[in-house]
């Protein structure tokens, strides 16, 4: 990542206050937050199941195809995001 965090190297006994970070976080761009967002969470997968792994390539091999084909119903990303906000409870609701 080449992005514009400037945090000084700590040494183990310290701490970087979350909401420090997170503001720092936020001034990358969108390509470094996303890449920062990837990071964070393949941290958190410590375990990895193989049968959820061999699930998850079928279904992305399955959308793409129908995407190909032209007989996917594709939404823009403003109303995807909408969608998943109201789904989680965070917004309006359809």
């Amino acid at each position: 990542m080449t992005g514009t965090l400037t945090w000084r190297a700590m040494s183990d006994n310290q701490s970087v206050d979350p909401k420090t970070l997170l503001t720092e976080a936020l001034r990358l761009s969108p390509e470094e937050r996303a890449a920062l967002a990837g990071e964070l969470i393949d941290s958190l997968e410590t375990d990895i199941d193989p049968d959820a792994e061999a699930a998850w390539s079928g279904e992305i091999r399955a959308r793409v195809a129908q995407l190909d084909a032209g007989t996917a119903k594709t939404i823009s990303s403003p109303e995807a995001r909408r969608r998943i906000h109201a789904a989680a409870g965070r917004g309006p609701q359809p």
